[in-house]
């Protein structure tokens, strides 16, 4: 009775709702095969501070931003001005019926490391945290992207994750619409490390799915490197 139940609940959404690319509306997945070739995936990193963004070989926050900021880089597969990247996200973040697509824009992520011609070896030093949501915006969505970005990267990088350690202390305003000022002084002091012995001296990549001005994984970064953090990088599917 109880796998009917399960297959009941698991079959109704996608009876009512069946799985249509969100670009072209071919059936069967929410991105087909030709549509996902059409996202341009970057072959290089950026420093995730600089405007424009600038190239840098070993993937690393550059010399000049690394006097003030954090964070020790970003891995972005796209770019979010992508019209499909963007349509892609929104509806991640926004619709209830649509969570399987972690499992799709992960691996845009998947695919901008294996350009960059890294394996998951090379992340093997690494903890997976995913930025916190508050309590109310989780009550709303019901879930947390971040995290559901962050369990299928763990599968991939074979890498821990690390769940409510790093928490949001405080509801802030939604980040959109506000300039680089705004951003950093709503993000301020949002966040807390809850067990810095989890922390301490190890190597940490946070899990997003926008990265924009950066004022929310370089406040996330700072409260970690706080907590004993060796180093701090950045994972998302798109940069603004």
């Amino acid at each position: 009775m109880k796998k009917f139940f399960y297959w009941l609940r698991k079959t109704i959404p996608e009876i009512l709702f069946p799985k249509k690319c969100l670009n072209c509306n071919k059936e069967g997945s929410y991105l087909c095969e030709d549509c996902f070739s059409l996202i341009e995936i970057s072959e290089n990193q950026f420093c995730p501070f600089c405007y424009p963004p600038k190239i840098v070989a070993n993937g690393r926050t550059c010399p000049s931003c690394q006097k003030t900021k954090k964070l020790n880089g970003l891995y972005s597969a796209t770019i979010y001005q992508d019209r499909l990247v963007k349509r892609l996200i929104n509806r991640f973040k926004y619709s209830p019926y649509v969570k399987e697509l972690a499992e799709v824009l992960s691996l845009l992520i998947i695919t901008h490391i294996q350009l960059l011609n890294k394996t998951p070896n090379d992340f093997k030093n690494f903890l997976l945290i995913p930025i916190p949501l508050n309590k109310r915006k989780i009550r709303k969505r019901g879930f947390n992207q971040s995290m559901l970005l962050a369990r299928e990267m763990s599968k991939f990088l074979k890498i821990d994750i690390l769940d409510n350690v790093l928490i949001k202390t405080r509801q802030t305003q939604d980040q959109v619409g506000l300039d680089n000022a705004e951003r950093n002084k709503n993000v301020k002091n949002a966040f807390d490390c809850q067990n810095k012995e989890a922390v301490k001296g190890k190597n940490i990549i946070l899990i997003d799915d926008v990265f924009t001005t950066g004022a929310t994984m370089e406040e996330s970064a700072n409260t970690l490197k706080k907590a004993g953090a060796k180093e701090v990088w950045a994972m998302v599917i798109a940069r603004g």
